[in-house]
């Protein structure tokens, strides 16, 4: 990781995964230290015991490799729907947990103050202040990748409504089919990296390396291709018309997986997103700039900004 928090207090920052942890140990200057991934232990209904006792062993192994720099407080972020007021992980399926004090839990493994929050609105808050929204003050910013997460930014906050805004991957649209959600025709199960590559080989009988192998199959005059890559954009342009509709951001900054086939998402996305407004204010659809840095780097954001407030 080459970007740099600026001058602060030294942070531990925790970007859990319902597959594996991203850790490091910020430095003063704003430096990531020890920047790994590590299996995220999954044990049932004991899985917020499991998951901040690791963090404390990875604690452990960050001070230790570099003694000269002593944390002050953590950053934890995770998955789901998440509570960062009172501290909990409301639900999240992946991780297995309902109404877990994550917070509680981490400060008293870790011995220090903790911010929670959600990952993909930690990630971004970094790309606010520091990556491809940096420009806007009301700007929603999406992250496509096994399925869609966003956040709202309003007026230069976030917007997180007890954790339950910014969830576009489950609104509803013309074509979908069930959610794991428990709802039916959710924009995930559509336009999602994950989605688009499943439906490619449902369609054709064909594997497929992913979602983006599926565009350039549509760029090559795949028929398949071009019918799922169209559904899964059109899917996209309803959802962001409706959230252009009711909220007007002068932004969407979208990351994840599906953000990297460029030009083959956003222009189309463009094209078409301009084509079904009529007086609204078009967002500019531009690409996150943070990549898989951005949620650790929003749990040290976090941690920092927190803890300097109850200072």
């Amino acid at each position: 990781m080459t970007l740099s928090l600026g001058d602060g207090r030294p942070i531990l920052a925790f970007d859990v995964g319902g597959t594996d942890i991203k850790s490091a140990l910020f430095d003063a200057g704003g430096h990531a230290l020890g920047v790994e991934r590590t299996p995220t232990p999954l044990a049932g209904s004991e899985t917020p015991v499991a998951l901040t006792a690791r963090l404390a062993e990875l604690a452990a192994e960050l001070t230790s490799r570099f003694p000269r720099t002593t944390p002050t407080a953590a950053g934890v972020i995770v998955p789901g729907i998440v509570d960062s007021t009172r501290g909990i992980g409301v639900y999240a399926s992946n991780l297995g947990w309902h109404d877990a004090p994550i917070r509680e839990l981490a400060a008293d493994a870790l011995g220090m103050p903790v911010a929670f929050d959600h990952d993909v609105r930690a990630a971004a808050w970094a790309e606010h202040l520091m990556g491809g929204a940096r420009a806007f003050d009301d700007v929603f910013v999406m992250v496509i990748g096994t399925g869609i997460a966003g956040s709202l930014i309003v007026d230069g906050r976030l917007h997180p409504a007890g954790g339950y805004a910014g969830e576009i991957g489950h609104s509803p649209v013309a074509g979908g089919s069930e959610c794991p959600c428990g709802a039916y025709g959710c924009l995930e199960t559509v336009a999602s990296a994950g989605a688009i590559a499943r439906r490619y080989t449902e369609l054709s009988g064909h594997t497929t390396d992913g979602a983006r192998a599926v565009f350039a199959r549509a760029a090559a005059g795949d028929t398949v291709a071009t019918a799922v890559v169209d559904a899964a954009i059109d899917a996209l342009v309803l959802a962001l018309a409706q959230l252009t509709a009711m909220l007007a951001p002068q932004a969407v900054v979208i990351g994840g997986g599906l953000s990297r086939a460029g030009d083959a998402l956003f222009e189309p996305l463009r094209t078409r997103l301009d084509a079904r407004l009529s007086f609204h204010r078009r967002p500019q659809l531009l690409p996150a700039q943070l990549g898989e840095d951005a949620g650790l780097l929003g749990a040290a954001i976090i941690a920092r900004e927190r803890t300097d407030a109850a200072a």
